[in-house]
C-alpha cells in the first residue's frame, strides 16, 4: 500500500454548530483517504468509457454547458456515530466519528443520467450493470487511487438525482470537497460520492478499488477482527443506502441544564432519511429511557427535499438528577423507524441506534 507520509484530513464539527442552520455553509466534515489536491480546472477532464457507444472526454466547461440540476441532500460518512457503536456495544475498527460527520448542502451540476445517455450505454437491464467512479489524481492509504461504484439502475433513475456536482451552496466546490467536480449520490454512503472525479466507467462488475471491496461493508458478527473478517469481504455486499437516523445536538453530553418553570428541558437535533424510504416525517424524544416519547417539532425549510435532513426541537418533561440520558428516534415516509440498537459490525458503519446524549445533569 502507498506510504503517504502524512495523516489525511479527517474532522467533524460539533453538532451544536451543525444545527445552527439548515444548509451546511461552513465547517462541513472532512473525510479523506489521501491528500487534498490542487487542481487546475481549466485542464481537468472527466472520461466516460466502458460499456458505451460513445467514449466522452468532458472538460469542466463542457460539464458547465450541460443542463444543470440542483438537489438539496445530506451527505454523510458511512461511519457516522461509530463512537456510539464502539462505546454502547463493543469495540470496532476505524476513525472515532461522533454525530457530526454529515453535511446538508445544495449541490448543483449536470445529471449523471444525462451524461450516460449521451455516451449511450450498451448494457441491458438484465446485465445488472454498475457505474464506477474514480479519481486517479493521487494515491490513498490503501490503494493507488480512489474509486467506488453504484448500480447502473440507480444512475439512470431520474428520481435518484445523481449528479456531477460543480457547485456547493451556490459556489464552486472547495478543494476539500472535490473541486472541480465530484459525484453526489443522494441517500447513499458518502464513500460513493467520489471527489476530484476524473473517470466514469460503465461495467458489469463493481469498482475493484480497495474502498469498494475491503471497506464500507456491514460485515457479519462472526467477523470480529482483521483475520476473521478476511473470508467475508468478497461475499458481503458493499454498503450503499444509509438507514434512517437521528442525533441530539442540544443538550451536549456531560452538560448541565435547567428545567423550565413547567419542568421541561429543551432538546434540539437533526434527523436523516434512509436511502430510499423518503423524507423523515416524525422524530420522537424521550427523557425517561424510552418509557414515554414526545413528538418533536420538525423545522421545515423552503429548500428541504426527500434527501435532506430535518432539524427538530422538543420540550420534554424530565426529573432532576445527574447522569441522565435523552434519546431520539426518527421515522421516514416508508414507515422505517430508527431502532434502539443496530447491528454491530467490525468496521462500525451505518450505526443508527437511538440518538442519545448522556451524562446530563438536570436542575
Amino acid at each position: 500500500m502507498p506510504d503517504l507520509g502524512f495523516d489525511p484530513l479527517n474532522r467533524e464539527p460539533k453538532t451544536t454548530e451543525l444545527v445552527s442552520s439548515f444548509l451546511t455553509t461552513k465547517d462541513a466534515y472532512d473525510r479523506n483517504h489521501g491528500g487534498i489536491p490542487e487542481i487546475d480546472a481549466s485542464k481537468h477532464h472527466v472520461r466516460i468509457d466502458g460499456a458505451v457507444e460513445n467514449i466522452l472526454d468532458l472538460s469542466v466547461s463542457d460539464l458547465q454547458s450541460l443542463s444543470q440540476h440542483t438537489v438539496v441532500s445530506a451527505l454523510q460518512c458511512a461511519g457516522i456515530r461509530r463512537h456510539t457503536m464502539r462505546t454502547a456495544i463493543k469495540e470496532v475498527q476505524g476513525i472515532d466519528w461522533f454525530d457530526g460527520a454529515v453535511m446538508n448542502c445544495k449541490w448543483s451540476g449536470p445529471k449523471l443520467k444525462d451524461i450516460l445517455e449521451r455516451a449511450k450505454v450498451t448494457l441491458s437491464k438484465e446485465e445488472k450493470g454498475h457505474v464506477a467512479f474514480a479519481s486517479h489524481i493521487q494515491p490513498c492509504q490503501e490503494d493507488d487511487w480512489y474509486g467506488a461504484s453504484i448500480d447502473l439502475e440507480r444512475a439512470m433513475d431520474e428520481d435518484k438525482d445523481v449528479i456531477l456536482a460543480l457547485e456547493m451552496n451556490g459556489e464552486a466546490l472547495t478543494k476539500e470537497h472535490g473541486f472541480p467536480v465530484r459525484v453526489v449520490v443522494p441517500g447513499i454512503a458518502g464513500a460513493r460520492s467520489v471527489k476530484w472525479l476524473d473517470r466514469i466507467t460503465v461495467q458489469t462488475m463493481e469498482s475493484s478499488n480497495f474502498y469498494q471491496q475491503h471497506d464500507y461493508k456491514i460485515l457479519p458478527p462472526e467477523a470480529v477482527d482483521t483475520e476473521s473478517a478476511e473470508k467475508f469481504w468478497d461475499i458481503t455486499p458493499a454498503l450503499q443506502t444509509m438507514p434512517v437516523n437521528s442525533a441530539i445536538a442540544v443538550p451536549e453530553p456531560g452538560s448541565r441544564v435547567e428545567r423550565s418553570a413547567e419542568g421541561k428541558v429543551r432538546v434540539k437535533g437533526f434527523a436523516l432519511p434512509s436511502g430510499d424510504g423518503g423524507a423523515v416525517v416524525k422524530v420522537e424524544v424521550s427523557g425517561d429511557g424510552g418509557k414515554t416519547w414526545t413528538e418533536a417539532e420538525i423545522e421545515h425549510d423552503a429548500d428541504e427535499s426527500k434527501w435532506s435532513w430535518r432539524l427538530w426541537r422538543a420540550n420534554i418533561e424530565m426529573s432532576t438528577g445527574k447522569g441522565l440520558k435523552i434519546l431520539s428516534k426518527a421515522t421516514d415516509e416508508a414507515g422505517q423507524v430508527q431502532p434502539e440498537r443496530s447491528q454491530w459490525n467490525l468496521r462500525g458503519v451505518a450505526y443508527n441506534g437511538f440518538g442519545e446524549t448522556t451524562d446530563v445533569e438536570v436542575v
